[in-house]
């Protein structure tokens, strides 16, 4: 069974062009419970360069599917099926926050106001995308920055 990832090195993704927000803000709950936005963004934020993006989005799925079955017959099933990276994140596409993945592909997130978000966007010597936009339809820039990611071979332009 193939594996698919969303993990990146040495990446920096930008809040989406159409983000509503002008500064990072912490997702609200809804009444319904805590949604994949707040998940992300407590384990994220407290815990910066501690997990990869394959960790945090499985840790999402174990804890909005309550399911603590056998883990890695669980995650195997998961990864089998190409799963959204953070540039499909409400995080990036909503909430204003920059992913910044190191050399290892640990996490960390920054508010678009801040310093280190700035120094991350223009730093040449990492990667940079954008967050996905919130509507459907790409655009011409959107296809082209797709056609030039490594992982260009896949319907999804977050899948790996």
């Amino acid at each position: 069974m193939k594996i698919h990832t969303t993990n990146y090195q040495n990446t920096f993704i930008e809040i989406a062009e159409d983000c509503p927000v002008q500064k990072g803000e912490i997702p609200q709950l809804k009444k319904a419970g805590k949604t994949i936005a707040n998940i992300q963004y407590e384990i994220i934020e407290g815990n910066p360069y501690k997990y990869t993006s394959d960790e945090i989005l499985f840790q999402c799925y174990i804890i909005k599917n309550k399911d603590k079955g056998n883990l890695n017959k669980l995650k195997e099933e998961f990864f089998s099926k190409g799963q959204p990276c953070f540039r499909a994140s409400p995080l990036t596409k909503q909430y204003g926050w920059g992913i910044h993945y190191d050399n290892n592909g640990k996490m960390a997130i920054y508010g678009c106001e801040t310093t280190e978000y700035k120094r991350f966007k223009n730093d040449k010597n990492i990667k940079n995308f954008k967050a996905l936009k919130n509507r459907n339809k790409p655009t011409h820039n959107e296809a082209a920055e797709k056609a030039s990611m490594p992982h260009n071979n896949r319907s999804y332009s977050c899948l790996k």
